[in-house]
């Protein structure tokens, strides 16, 4: 050993290397790594070398301080001061903390051709200053609050939105925004936000239909609406559609209209602008999502029938009489465009044996014929549907045998019974001399033994429940032999539903789990292991999880893994896995994000410590419904842990309860992380529809509320 400390110490002396000796090249692909703020207040000033090259054309033409939760006023005012001839795209979406003082140093920057400004606080004055200042600029993105007022523009600031060629609102407020004076746009994003709550929605949407022949989309290529639920914002997109219906844009290649729940009647301008996309010349679809009420057969089939769009939405438009997923494979053209699909609830029809009324099975044989004719798909969503496996005796042709022929597949959601190999065993059937492994489903009634202090073991199998395990565990690894490269994975259960839902009440009762969903447990999760690039995972309702051996053994081989959501594993009534979570959160170094989600879940000291191991950790959100938590073990934590910028937890307890540990943490670290987003409140009181309307619109949609994200938005794109 000595003589090898001496080797290395010659070696130092002789051939030492300072960051000075790294090609320019090298230095400029590490510096992109590291904040943009960071690199002007502090990284610069280390040497004359990086201040050159903190100043590089590459580092300082797009700023991007999306998440960058640790920006400062002082530090992104200094940041623009000293960049402002340099930037051409700036995006600070989601920057919530930062004040509206800020964006007056925007005005510095004349070379900005893109925008983004979602969730920032800009007041109509503000905004006049920053167009007029602006003359480049093409791409804006804004949020359109209560007392927003058109007419409060400068004549500088409405020419500069008539030169607009992308814009993205997202409304809170039912208004028209600024679309009324942008005549050149080709692409308008729309997130509809508006709170059912608005006292005078009904006289302003009166104003709105007078100014309907306002807005100019004779040039759009792209149109898109994403609504929150409720009436009014139901409401406010007829109105944006019923310009179509004057005058139908020629060349559109985008449609992705989302509306939550009942769909209103389908508006005369759809079919319009499916015809217009249909009837294009040398143009080509690119996506197309419409609600369920508004595709059919006919409407999908046309646009098809002049090419295959990149990005296909086809999340729960499954009807009696229409299976979308035959139209597509009927349809006689080249798929092999398509990239991202969504199949989410979309399949054959009711299942037989359904645990609930209109859940539906999986169209299995389509599916496979999906991978065949699809071999570049990278983003794919099956869940919420049913498969339950059956073969001809001495075949297998299980769904994870075809799936894995999708070899450039990077995002994947699966309903948990698609991992299961098996039909689920008969209740009354007992074998004492086998193994009792996770995926039986009376092992939740066996009673573990204790002697004195329990300490968390891997279980390890052998014997005949080895091989039992090693045959359940087939169809998985076939799956993943295929699809090395995951990047997301989602495994929920068909019919699962989050118990804090958008603006209704909380779900008092969670629904029954698939049966076949039983036989999937840890062995399945163990297996998971193997996507050595996961880094985002989404696990919900699994009820053969009981012990949580799988889910140390996945983390453990998933060491990169930034995003993790369970929901609901095994037993909801006591949570037998806590043991193997806390240990396996012992092992997550690079989590970034924790969205735990149980009906009795006790957020003790224990669980806080083990959480302080995740030292990325910056999101954490708890729901339980019947839950507790420790108010110390929640402050120390948060007191230790510097990265965490946000803690939403929704659990029991008294409404003073939950209000003192908000306002402690509020008052003792709001100085130091001005970004900081805390709310605690009970799960269950009448009041949590307006605490959510409350919270960051980017905190709610990425983690607070559940929901599957795979193929949900066309981001390639």
């Amino acid at each position: 050993m000595d003589g090898q400390i001496e080797a290395a110490q010659c070696c130092s002396d002789t051939a030492s290397v300072t960051i000075s000796d790294f090609s320019d090249e090298i230095l400029l692909n590490i510096l992109r790594y590291v904040p943009s703020h960071d690199l002007v207040t502090n990284v610069s000033r280390v040497c004359r070398k990086l201040r050159t090259l903190c100043l590089d054309k590459s580092l300082t033409a797009h700023i991007h301080l999306h998440k960058e939760y640790t920006a400062t006023n002082e530090a992104v005012k200094h940041l623009l001061k000293e960049l402002s001839s340099h930037i051409q795209t700036l995006n600070v979406s989601g920057c919530y903390w930062l004040a509206g003082s800020m964006l007056d140093q925007v005005t510095r920057c004349k070379s900005m051709v893109q925008l983004d400004l979602s969730g920032c606080r800009v007041t109509p004055a503000r905004l006049s200053r920053l167009l007029s200042s602006l003359q480049c600029l093409r791409s804006l993105a804004l949020d359109v609050g209560p007392g927003f007022d058109l007419q409060q523009l400068s004549a500088e600031g409405k020419a500069a939105l008539a030169r607009l060629h992308d814009l993205k609102q997202t409304l809170l407020t039912p208004s028209y925004g600024v679309v009324p004076c942008c005549s050149a746009l080709r692409s308008l994003r729309l997130y509809l936000e508006a709170s059912e709550g608005w006292q005078e929605a009904g006289g302003h949407a009166q104003l709105m239909v007078g100014q309907s022949s306002v807005p100019h989309y004779q040039n759009l290529r792209w149109f898109s609406a994403r609504l929150a639920p409720g009436e009014v914002n139901r409401t406010l997109l007829a109105l944006y559609l019923a310009v179509f219906s004057m005058r139908v844009p020629e060349g559109l290649t985008g449609l992705v209209l989302f509306v939550p729940g009942l769909a209103p009647p389908r508006p005369v301008a759809v079919t319009a602008l499916t015809e217009s996309m249909a009837s294009s010349s040398g143009s080509k679809v690119r996506a197309l999502q419409l609600p369920r009420t508004w595709l059919d057969g006919t409407v999908l089939g046309r646009v098809l029938a002049h090419g295959c769009p990149a990005y296909l939405n086809l999340s729960r438009c499954s009807a009696p009489g229409f299976n979308p997923l035959h139209v597509l494979l009927a349809a006689g053209r080249d798929l092999s465009p398509l990239r991202s699909l969504n199949l989410r609830g979309c399949g054959r029809g009711a299942l037989p044996e359904s645990c609930s009324k209109g859940e539906e099975e999986m169209d299995a044989e389509s599916v496979k014929a999906l991978t065949v004719s699809c071999p570049h798909l990278t983003h794919l969503n099956l869940s919420a549907t049913h498969y339950h496996h059956s073969a001809p005796a001495g075949q297998d042709g299980h769904l994870c045998g075809a799936l894995g022929r999708l070899a450039h597949l990077r995002s994947l959601a699966l309903p948990v019974c698609a991992l299961a190999q098996r039909p689920p065993a008969a209740a009354h059937v007992t074998d004492s001399s086998t193994h009792l492994s996770s995926d039986s489903l009376l092992l939740g009634l066996k009673k573990n033994r204790r002697i004195g202090l329990p300490t968390y073991q891997p279980e390890v199998v052998g014997g005949q429940g080895g091989e039992r395990e090693e045959a359940a565990t087939t169809c998985v690894r076939s799956l993943l032999k295929g699809c090395l490269h995951l990047v997301e994975l989602e495994l929920i259960g068909a019919g699962f539903l989050s118990a804090m839902p958008r603006n209704e009440p909380a779900i008092r009762k969670d629904p029954a789990a698939c049966h076949w969903a039983c036989q999937v447990g840890d062995g399945q999760l163990a297996s998971l292991g193997s996507l050595k690039f996961l880094r985002k995972l989404t696990l919900a309702h699994l009820p053969g999880v009981l012990k949580g051996t799988g889910l140390l053994q996945l983390v453990q081989g998933c060491k990169d893994l930034q995003v993790l959501s369970l929901a609901n594993l095994g037993s909801l009534k006591t949570v037998n896995y806590t043991q193997a979570l806390m240990e396996a959160l012992k092992h997550c170094t690079q989590l970034r994000e924790l969205r735990l989600e149980q009906p009795y879940f006790n957020a003790n000291a224990a669980f806080f410590e083990a959480l302080g191991s995740c030292r990325c950790l910056r999101r954490l959100c708890l729901v339980s419904r019947h839950g507790t938590f420790l108010p110390t073990a929640v402050v120390n934590f948060m007191q230790s842990c510097a990265e965490v910028i946000m803690c939403h937890m929704f659990m029991g307890g008294t409404l003073v309860a939950c209000k003192t540990l908000q306002k402690t943490l509020l008052d003792s670290l709001s100085t130091s992380r001005p970004a900081l987003s805390v709310v605690v409140y009970p799960l269950l009181h009448e009041d949590l529809g307006r605490v959510i309307r409350e919270m960051p619109l980017c905190h709610l949609d990425e983690i607070t509320l559940f929901k599957s994200r795979v193929a949900e938005e066309p981001t390639m794109l």
